[in-house]
C-alpha cells in the first residue's frame, strides 16, 4: 500500500463568499465547520501518512486557539500559507514526511468527499504517477464578453472540470514545484512538465464551497454520499441518481 502525505490548502481569502470569518470555519448545516469536515475524510485512513492544514498568517492564531487541541488529537500538522495557493502548496511540500510515496492535494472547502472516490484517485496515482477527480461538463458554454453579450456558444465535448483529490507521486509533484511554472491548479503544473494526468471519473456533489449557498447545498448532499463499499462512479454521460 503506497503511503500518502496530504496537503489541504485553506489560506485562500475567500473573498466571494463575503463572511465575517474565512469560509472554512463556517459550520455545515450549524454542525461541523467545513475544513474539521474535509481533514477527517484523509486522517482516518490507514494508507495516509501525513495530513498537513496550510493556513494564512491572519488565521492561525484563531485556528490554534480554537482548534488546537482537535488537530493535535487528529495527528494534524498546520502551515503557515503564502500568498497564492502555489506558495501555500510549495510551503507544506517542505515539510514532507520522507516516507510519503504519494501527495494528494485537497482543497479544504471540498468537504463532500466520499471515501470510493479517494480510493479510485488514490489507486490510479500509484499506477500512473498523476491523477485527479474530475467530471464531464454537462451544461451548454457560452463566451461572454465584457459587456455581458455572447461572443460564442462553446462545445463542451471533451471538456471536463477539474476537481479534487489532486494526487501525484512525490518527485513527479516536487518537480512541477521546482520547475518554476505556473498554473491554476497542480495539475497544470504537472502538465506543465511533460508528466501525462490521468483522470478518474468524480461527482458532482464534489463541490467546492465558495457562496452561502454552496454550504447549505453541501448540508443536504452530505447525507447522500456513497459509503465505502460503494464504488462511487457513475456513468460519464449520465446524470447521477440522488
Amino acid at each position: 500500500m503506497a503511503k500518502v502525505a496530504v496537503i489541504v490548502p485553506a489560506a485562500g481569502a475567500g473573498k466571494r463568499y463575503g463572511g465575517r470569518q474565512n469560509k472554512i470555519f463556517e459550520r455545515i448545516g450549524g454542525d461541523q465547520p467545513v475544513f474539521l469536515r474535509t481533514l477527517e475524510a484523509f486522517t482516518s485512513r490507514e494508507d495516509v501518512c501525513q495530513t498537513m492544514l496550510v493556513v494564512s498568517q491572519a488565521d492561525m492564531p484563531g485556528l490554534k486557539s480554537r482548534f488546537g487541541p482537535n488537530l493535535g488529537f487528529m495527528g494534524v500538522k498546520i502551515v503557515q500559507g503564502g500568498a497564492t495557493r502555489t506558495d501555500s502548496v510549495r510551503a507544506a511540500l517542505a515539510q514532507l514526511d520522507p516516507a510519503a510515496d504519494l501527495v494528494c492535494v485537497h482543497d479544504a472547502v471540498r468537504p463532500c468527499i466520499a471515501q470510493p472516490w479517494i480510493d479510485n484517485v488514490f489507486a490510479e496515482a500509484a499506477k500512473t504517477g498523476a491523477a485527479i477527480l474530475a467530471y464531464p461538463v454537462h451544461g451548454t458554454l457560452k463566451k461572454v464578453s465584457a459587456a455581458g453579450v455572447i461572443d460564442e456558444t462553446v462545445s463542451r465535448d471533451d471538456l471536463w472540470e477539474a476537481q479534487t483529490p489532486q494526487v501525484f507521486r512525490t518527485d513527479v509533484l516536487l518537480a512541477a514545484y521546482a520547475s518554476g511554472k505556473s498554473a491554476s491548479d497542480d495539475a497544470g503544473l504537472v502538465e506543465a512538465i511533460g508528466h501525462p494526468v490521468s483522470v478518474v471519473m468524480g461527482d458532482p456533489r464534489n463541490i467546492k464551497i465558495t457562496t452561502k449557498a454552496d454550504l447549505d447545498f453541501a448540508a443536504a448532499v452530505i447525507k447522500t454520499l456513497p459509503k465505502p463499499k460503494d464504488t462511487g462512479f457513475h456513468h460519464p454521460f449520465e446524470e447521477p441518481r440522488w
